[in-house]
């Protein structure tokens, strides 16, 4: 009885340690991005691409993790 239980714990530190990874990993993302336009007087451009690739990679990341529980 206490193993589903656990396990679902488990389960819910786990996406939740993935949902303060996206977090930080599109903050970053952004951090590059606007630092990137500083430096090359762009408007939004890397800002735009470095935050964007952030969310791909996290929702990869995501996905990755749901289909490996799946298994």
């Amino acid at each position: 009885m206490k193993k589903p239980k656990k396990s679902l714990l488990n389960q819910f530190f786990k996406f939740s340690n993935l949902a303060i990874q996206m977090g930080v990993s599109i903050g970053l993302g952004a951090f590059l991005g606007i630092q990137l336009d500083a430096y090359f007087e762009k408007d939004l451009l890397f800002t735009i691409i470095f935050s964007l690739l952030a969310v791909f990679g996290a929702l990869y990341q995501i996905i990755k993790e749901v289909t490996r529980l799946n298994k």
